[in-house]
């Protein structure tokens, strides 16, 4: 077939000295096989074309399905008897389904039914059902009509654009109706026999891209993470080690101290493990925590409450990466006393309903600093410099509740896009009750704070929901070709864009 259509398209050419479009000279061939002809000719520089594109508009299956028996309201308006009685609303909807209230809102917009009471009555004795005449003009056209019927389906979902190809071919500098085999390779037979001398070969295209290797690519998220990684390195973080992903009740409530009877430890808010179900052992020091809890200590009163072991020995998903915080700040008091800056960013898991916006695991980015005489104000001071490095400017603070932080505050940043100021982080200075169990100092205060990595990653990348970031819906294609995350840090505008994603938050 390859080798006649070329010889058809050559004689053809000869005869008629051009072909104006390929799609009516040769309308049994498809595109993609006049295509492959034509480039082999062009090859030899027998043929030179262009590509001639068409948009032809399709029915999709709704339309179809009105084309065949009519639209909603036509339905509708059939199904609707004449007279002041009509027909009861209910009967519509067991007769028709869930296009029952669609043909319904249509009639009554077009003025051709009414609900009278609990019944539908007819306005008019006949109609015109002008989507179905719209739709056979589309099927007869291609969609070669009035651009407000085009717009009209188009709203409705039931046409759908697809581009057609054709091509306009003219003589190549090198035409003749005689095709030769040419050669691809030169062989060690050729130049023994001495045949490469009247061979003809085939043209190397220096100038065509070569296949793409197909190697690993770093997930946007992972992009993200690094940025944000290479800004706490800046200033002087160290990482926190975040492969524990289970831990017990107790690192992950007790000793933050988030009262056993906290809402966050519901099972609507947490995962719990089955098997294995409690942990082992607690650390040395979980009798401190209890009496905390219980009596108070440290100036507080305590949440007086019978602390039980049994519930801290709950084996859990980390809710949060403070979890990690508060095991490194222990291991941090047992060493000679020193200023630190930790902060890590990976997975946490919550019970939630999963939505756009939501899903059950997520990042944490979390930074912790620990030193004398840090106070509310030394972590303002921080958080401006911090977020600057990301590019975000022009901060507000919000007081807030957190059971492990006194002060505690929402950080908040002013939205070109909206006007308006949203909510990016979290933060606050740990309180004695959960320090001085863990073993520093008196004296040795601990600032923390925290953001989440999904927000900004689906703001720097244009993803309206979080479900095609994370999970099985990814499109490989979009983590193949999204390029590195460069955080605009001189203007402050590229990281928070306006998107679907903080309209919905």
């Amino acid at each position: 077939m390859s080798e006649e259509l070329k010889l058809s398209v050559l004689n053809k050419l000869e005869t008629e000295g051009s072909i104006a479009d390929t799609k009516t000279a040769f309308a049994d061939v498809s595109a993609e096989t006049i295509l492959g002809a034509l480039k082999s000719l062009e090859s030899q520089e027998k043929v030179t074309y262009k590509t001639l594109t068409t948009e032809v508009w399709t029915i999709e299956s709704e339309g179809q399905d009105m084309l065949e028996n009519g639209s909603y309201e036509a339905r509708i308006f059939d199904a609707v008897p004449a007279g002041e009685q009509g027909i009861p609303v209910a009967e519509l909807s067991a007769k028709f389904g869930k296009i029952a209230s669609l043909g319904q809102g249509t009639g009554f917009k077009n003025k051709w039914i009414k609900k009278n009471g609990s019944n539908i009555v007819r306005l008019v004795d006949s109609i015109v059902d002008q989507v179905k005449v719209d739709l056979e003009t589309v099927k007869a056209t291609g969609g070669h009509t009035s651009s407000d019927v085009i717009k009209d389906l188009k709203r409705r979902r039931l046409i759908k654009p697809n581009k057609t190809f054709s091509y306009a071919v003219s003589k190549g500098t090198d035409f003749s109706t005689e095709i030769k085999k040419q050669a691809t390779d030169l062989t060690v037979e050729m130049l023994q026999s001495g045949a490469w001398k009247n061979s003809e070969f085939k043209k190397f295209n220096f100038d065509s891209l070569g296949v793409s290797p197909n190697g690993g690519h770093l997930h946007p998220l992972m992009k993200v993470r690094e940025e944000f990684r290479q800004i706490f390195f800046e200033m002087g973080f160290e990482e926190m080690p975040t492969n524990n992903f289970v831990d017990s009740s107790f690192w992950n409530f007790d000793a933050l101290f988030v009262p056993q009877q906290h809402a966050a430890r519901d099972l609507q808010d947490t995962f719990f493990l089955k098997d294995p179900a409690v942990a082992n052992e607690l650390p040395a020091f979980w009798e401190t925590v209890r009496d905390v809890h219980e009596k108070g200590g440290y100036g507080s009163i305590g949440y007086r409450y019978p602390w039980s072991i049994e519930e801290a020995k709950r084996l859990v998903l980390r809710t949060h990466t403070t979890a990690v915080s508060s095991n490194v700040l222990n291991k941090l008091a047992k060493e000679p006393y020193r200023p630190a800056k930790y902060f890590s960013i990976d997975r946490v898991y919550r019970n939630e309903a999963v939505d756009a916006t939501h899903l059950a695991e997520f990042h944490q980015v979390e930074g912790v600093i620990a030193d004398k005489n840090m106070s509310l104000g030394s972590l303002i001071a921080f958080l401006d410099i911090f977020f600057q490095k990301m590019g975000i400017t022009n901060l507000r603070f919000k007081p807030t509740y957190n059971p492990y932080t006194e002060p505690s505050m929402e950080i908040f940043s002013w939205h070109d896009g909206f006007k308006k100021w949203v909510e990016i982080g979290n933060s606050g200075m740990f309180r004695p009750e959960m320090l001085r169990p863990l073993g520093l100092e008196e004296g040795v205060q601990v600032a923390g704070f925290g953001l989440s990595l999904e927000r900004p990653t689906m703001i720097k990348y244009g993803v309206d929901n979080i479900r095609a970031l994370v999970g099985h819906k990814v499109d490989l294609g979009m983590v193949q070709s999204n390029p590195a995350c460069r955080l605009d840090k001189k203007m402050g505008k590229e990281v928070f864009q306006p998107t679907a994603v903080e309209a919905d938050n």
